[in-house]
Formats: C-alpha cells, structure tokens, sequence
C-alpha cells in the first residue's frame, strides 16, 4: 500500500487526534480555481484530501455534489484532467494522502491498466469507487490493490455483521463509514450511534475507521472525532465553493479563500476531539 497513507494515519494516532478528510470536486468551478483549492486544504488543516471525478449520473450524491459535478464538466473537466490537477497539487506538497473518489464508469471508459498506472503517476494514494461492490472486485480493486493503491470501502449503517467481513476483505488504506443511509450532504446523524458503528467495525479490522456524510461545523467534527479515527467533509466544503460564486458560477476572489477558512474551523474541531473524549 502507498506509504502516505499509512504514515499519516499513523502520526496521527500518535498525536491522538482524528483525521480531518476533506472532499471537493475536481475541476469545480473551474482547474485553476480546483488547483488552488487543493493547495489550500492541508495549509488550512487538511489530514487527507478526498479529489471527487466529475461524473454525469453520480447516484449517490446529494444535490450540492452533483452540482459541482456539472459545473466541472460544463467548465471542461474530465477524468485525464483530475489525475493532472494530483500532479500539479504534487509539485508542492509530497506528504498529503489524495483519494480519488467516483463512479466506475469513467475509469473503466479511460482504460483500468492505463488509469492506474497513470494515478499512481500522478501520486494519488487510495481509490473510492462507490458503484463497484465486493462481488466486482477483480474489474479494479485487486488490480489497484497489486499496483499499491489503496482501495477503500464504504461501509453503511445496513452492513451488518454477516456482510461487513465481505466488505472489508479487500479493504486497505481505511473504511469510510456512511453514517447514515441516503445521499450526501443530509442531517447529522447521532454521535452515540457513530460510536458504537466505529466499534463494531474495529472487531473486524485493524484499519483507522474514518465517518462521513452530515459533518458541517467544527462542533459536529468535535463530535464525530471523539470516537472516529478520521472525519470526512465534503457537502459543507461544496457548498461552501458554491455560495462564493458569481451567479453564472464563476469564481469569485473569494472562492479559494472560503474554503480554506471553512476547513480551518473544522480543522480545529478535530484537534479538540480527543480532549472531549478523555474528559
């Protein structure tokens, strides 16, 4: 497995605070603004960053995502570009993990050999692939697996004991946990269900449990992060990018700026994450 991923989770550990993960949309609204975002997010407290490829049917994404989405693809982005946009974001930082994450359709369209060997070029860590189940795992995760990318799995509130085992099989990197089922960017679920989700996944797996979908404030980092071992934004931070656009969604001064001042609020919730656990 890359070597980012595994010494950052571990440093982390060893600081005793959770991972903040944090998502935006490749190419949205536009390269140079997408670039200089992902510049921004580890300066502004990013532990990970998750890069989203555009894609034109995301079935899984709330409203806020899949508007970004088309803003990129309307801006011209494509799946060559997003591994480019890695590149670029590689020329200065050499330490933070990236997660490409999206639909197989894309990947499977560029060619998986070709895509992977261009990925692990590019510098990119972990996959996720949200419409590929452990069933479909010789069309990209074995391979990617091979190739030392790292292929995380979501696991939902409805994987139960029975299932979990399956999906965590060719898990590595971490497990993103769905706190809750339905599309990104809903309502916060409760931080005791989180916790005792976390656990039941840690009987199966010696990999960090990072939760997602619903984390919108540093308060709601704080509390995620006193039992998860990473917390992943990405609706919050999408939004974010949108509210600072023109109204033909162009960026704005603000645009990078924005951000990198959202993540360094929720940055600090993640710090303080622990304290709250150990009081």
């Amino acid at each position: 497995m890359t070597a980012r991923m595994d010494k950052r989770f571990a440093a982390l550990k060893a600081e005793g605070r959770p991972a903040l993960v944090t998502y935006f949309m490749g190419g949205d609204p536009d390269y140079e603004t997408s670039l200089g975002i992902m510049k921004a997010l580890p300066e502004a407290g990013a532990d990970v960053i998750e890069l989203g490829m555009p894609f034109s049917d995301p079935m899984a994404d709330g409203p806020a995502i899949q508007l970004a989405g088309q803003r990129a693809l309307k801006a011209g982005q494509t799946l060559k570009k997003t591994l480019q946009l890695a590149a670029d974001f590689r020329k200065v930082d050499a330490d933070t993990p990236i997660v490409m994450m999206g639909y197989y359709n894309p990947i499977y369209i560029y060619g998986v050999e070709k895509f992977l060997d261009d990925a692990l070029a590019a510098g990119i860590d972990g996959l996720i692939v949200v419409d590929l189940p452990p069933e479909m795992d010789d069309e990209l995760c074995i391979p990617a697996i091979r190739k030392g990318i790292n292929f995380i799995r979501l696991a939902t509130p409805t994987t139960d004991d029975k299932r979990l085992p399956t999906v965590l099989k060719n898990t590595t990197g971490f497990v993103y946990y769905v706190s809750m089922n339905g599309i990104t960017g809903s309502a916060l679920p409760d931080p005791s269900l989180v916790s005792g989700a976390v656990e039941r996944i840690k009987q199966h797996t010696e990999l960090p449990v990072c939760v997602g979908f619903g984390v919108k404030t540093a308060e709601h980092a704080k509390l995620i992060g006193a039992s998860a071992d990473g917390v992943v934004v990405g609706t919050a931070i999408v939004n974010q990018i949108a509210t600072s656009l023109t109204k033909d969604g162009k960026a704005t001064a603000d645009t990078i700026q924005a951000v990198a001042t959202l993540v360094r609020g929720l940055s600090t919730g993640t710090r303080s994450a622990r304290l709250v656990a150990a009081e």
